[in-house]
């Protein structure tokens, strides 16, 4: 395993990917020649200053992770690392009490007036009057994002008797009642706030939600911080806002342009300007640093996928509860990709029991790698599969049901292909023991395990035929190791019922030992079937 680190983090993250066998690429390594190390990497991890392009992702054909020491991941194009199928991480979270400490320091600036009066008295005037300040005590302060730097936040504002507004649409009342926090709309937070803390990410939706409109609805004299994202805030609106004295000062520690070379903010006495360093303090750094090592260790050894921007992620825990349901959706849908024929058209999954309440994207996604893999050049994995799926124009249906008849399973899992020729339906549970299990096929019950190497029958059910199917499969040496049966009555009377048969054997089946199967006349349809 190789893991390049193009840019520095913590000794002690450092030591953490040392494991035996493993090779750490430092930055001091590198010598320019990022591009070179990459190609035999299965790792990167970054912080804001290298740019990840598609250029530089197209030399890197074994990466399957980049770490980004931080939150923001505008260094890395998404788009083309996850058509490769390589998962990109952050670390949301690892610096949000110094992210919080820096927004309340820029508080207390201008409530204070502190860099005035660091000014004046290093040029020698005593100016005690015209640097009255005012107390955070009984103001409100309006927060947009209540993740866990907005909670952060919220947390000190209590300490200094402030009440909180906040805004954010996914988080559950409940949870800020119990906070201390009064959820409101964004424009009833404009309203009410003496101070705006920005802490929400950019999007469609935030970008430039500070711009001459939303301040003319802020209550007058407000005084805003943005630690976020440079792009949330309109300077030039702000910047006119300012000056007329609608707004009473602002402190912004990120910018649309960085470094920040020209802005209208510049130069008004009543804006405080920092270089982007809210987050940047000797704890923080270590925590960043150390958490993205740990998630791209567990992703590498154990496929736990955590704090990933393109592709859903789970708690170590969370992992594990799912490997087994994402192992059996990946062999059911290689299971029926090869009992299959024609151009797929549509892939439907069902989940049935308490299944339905984890983070399924995952199982889908393996589901649709078991199908895709079994004819494309290009390998999906959890990462891309959707996508490869999508681009290929393939319908994706899913649905769930809290209820199950599991035939003692706890969770059922079922999926569909339909292709220009045929549709085929199954459906498959885990054993206690943590072993996928295949138990219907189109309708028809039987138990069979998902594994290694198995000859799929489908034939009329008449006397005689696993009698053929044992010779045939003896005469070639051929150890037979487990035989399930499955049958439903025919529609017509009198005629033979419809059987399925799943032989588990010791060995692959050449495709001449399953087209003697196939001559057997009872049997419809014999396919040898791997399963990895």
């Amino acid at each position: 395993m190789k893991i390049v680190l193009a840019e520095k983090i913590s000794s002690s993250a450092v030591d953490l990917l040392r494991e035996p066998a493993w090779e750490v690429v430092t930055p001091e390594q590198i010598g320019g020649a990022l591009a070179a190390q990459l190609e035999s990497a299965d790792a990167l991890i970054v912080r804001s200053t290298v740019q990840v392009n598609a250029d530089l992702l197209a030399k890197a054909r074994k990466l399957r992770v980049i770490g980004r020491a931080g939150v923001g991941v505008d260094n890395i194009e998404l788009e083309p690392a996850t058509r490769q199928g390589i998962a990109v991480m952050n670390t949301p979270g690892a610096n949000a009490v110094a992210v919080a400490e820096h927004t309340f320091a820029l508080m207390l600036a201008m409530a204070r007036q502190l860099c005035q009066a660091n000014r004046l008295t290093h040029a020698g005037r005593w100016e005690k009057k015209s640097l009255q300040g005012s107390e955070l005590r009984g103001k409100t302060l309006g927060i947009v994002g209540l993740g866990r730097i907005g909670m952060e936040v919220a947390r000190r504002a209590r300490a200094f008797a402030m009440a909180v507004v906040a805004h954010d649409p996914f988080v559950a009342a409940a949870l800020a009642k119990e906070q201390g926090i009064a959820m409101a709309t964004l424009e009833e937070v404009y309203a009410a706030a003496d101070y705006l803390t920005l802490h929400v990410g950019l999007t469609a939706q935030t970008a430039g939600m500070i711009n001459a409109a939303s301040l003319k609805k802020m209550k007058p004299g407000l005084r805003l911080v943005n630690c976020a994202r440079g792009e949330l805030v309109e300077e030039a609106a702000l910047a006119e806002a300012l000056e007329q004295g609608r707004i009473a000062a602002a402190a912004l520690d990120v910018f649309v342009e960085e470094p920040l070379t020209r802005s209208p903010l510049q130069g008004l006495e009543q804006v405080i300007l920092t270089p982007h360093i809210a987050g940047s303090t000797a704890e923080a750094q270590e925590a960043v640093g150390y958490q993205i090592a740990m998630q791209v260790r567990e992703y590498l050894k154990h496929g736990v996928i955590q704090n990933a921007v393109n592709v859903p992620s789970v708690s170590h825990d969370e992992y594990l509860a799912l490997q087994p349901y994402i192992l059996l959706a990946e062999r059911l849908g290689s299971f029926l990709a090869q009992i299959s024929e024609g151009a797929l058209e549509e892939i439907s999954l069902r989940y049935s029991g308490p299944i339905t309440a984890w983070k399924t994207e995952l199982i889908r996604n393996a589901a649709i790698k078991g199908i895709l893999n079994q004819a494309l050049e290009e390998k999906a994995n959890l990462v891309n599969a959707s996508a490869i799926a999508s681009a290929r124009g393939l319908r994706i249906q899913e649905a769930s049901q809290e209820k199950s008849a599991s035939e003692g399973m706890g969770s059922l899992l079922s999926i569909g292909i339909q292709t220009h020729r045929e549709e085929h339906l199954v459906k498959g549970g885990v054993l206690p023991t943590r072993a996928p299990r295949l138990l219907h096929v189109d309708g028809i019950a039987l138990e069979a395990p998902l594994e290694r190497d198995l000859i799929y029958l489908r034939n009329r059910d008449v006397p005689g035929v696993i009698g053929k199917v044992g010779t045939i499969l003896g005469d070639h040496h051929i150890n037979i190791a487990d035989f399930s049966l499955g049958r439903r009555e025919s529609e017509k009377e009198h005629a033979p019922k419809e059987a399925i048969a799943v032989v588990h054997v010791d060995e692959v089946v050449p495709e001449a030992i399953v087209a003697e199967l196939r001559k057997i006349p009872a049997v419809e349809t014999a396919k040898a079937v791997r399963l990895f």
